[in-house]
């Protein structure tokens, strides 16, 4: 199933988009949003695979509310504006609904969800990770990744059966290359792969022989991701 919010200031457009999900096996709806706080908070805590946006909102514009999102994410722009439209593909949007929309267009935009859904999750094994480091442009196998350990300016990523990588990036920059299902940061020096986690005990996760705490700040992000692992 593909995980999705809506975020539209009418809730008529949010009961529309609602139906037109349940009639769509494959993408699961998980909550509407009328407020753009709400909306954003929920997407801090609860990463999804994409987002019903509404462009033209009294609070914020959905251009705006696109430039803060915290991770990466597939985007349909709603609107009863077709003049928004050229902003919505300027930033990349997987599609553009102008109300009112039937439910074939719909399906039509879900369908490219869809193809851009199976090419953004292949199996992790044919995944990888570009970084800069030692004057060289390194591609890491993403499903070889141990652990990541951030030190400043600098990051330490541990991969298995290799040398340990050192690069300048940040903690968020880094994030927001790996797939928001299978990592996860538990301390603010510290992110995850969850398949990698052999055990979780007293507020530490176990990796092989390494012991990484999990702070205050990370821990219910974090259950919350061990909980919904499949």
């Amino acid at each position: 199933m593909i995980k999705a919010i809506a975020l539209d200031d009418e809730p008529p457009a949010l009961a529309i988009l609602d139906n037109f999900c349940r009639k769509t096996d494959y993408i699961d709806l998980q909550k509407t949003f009328t407020k753009a706080d709400e909306a954003l908070k929920y997407l801090r805590k609860y990463p999804v695979d994409f987002l019903f946006l509404d462009i033209n909102m009294p609070s914020i514009s959905g251009i705006d509310f696109h430039k803060k999102l915290p991770h990466k994410i597939m985007v349909i722009f709603t609107t009863a504006y077709s003049e928004y439209a050229v902003q919505g593909f300027n930033l990349s949007a997987t599609d553009y609904l102008l109300k009112p929309f039937s439910f074939d267009r719909f399906t039509q935009a879900m369908e490219k969800v869809r193809s851009q859904y199976e090419i953004l999750n292949q199996k992790t094994e044919q995944q990888f990770l570009f970084v800069r480091a030692d004057y060289s442009l390194l591609k890491i196998p993403i499903a070889d990744i141990l652990f990541i350990e951030g030190l400043d300016d600098y990051l330490k990523i541990h991969i298995e059966n290799q040398k340990t990588v050192v690069a300048r990036m940040t903690m968020k920059s880094i994030l927001e290359k790996l797939p928001a299902t299978e990592f996860s940061r538990v301390h603010r020096s510290f992110i995850v792969p969850i398949k990698r986690i052999t055990k979780i005990r007293n507020k530490i996760v176990h990796i092989n022989d390494e012991e990484i705490p999990i702070s205050a700040s990370y821990e219910k992000e974090f259950l919350t991701k061990i909980n919904n692992a499949e």
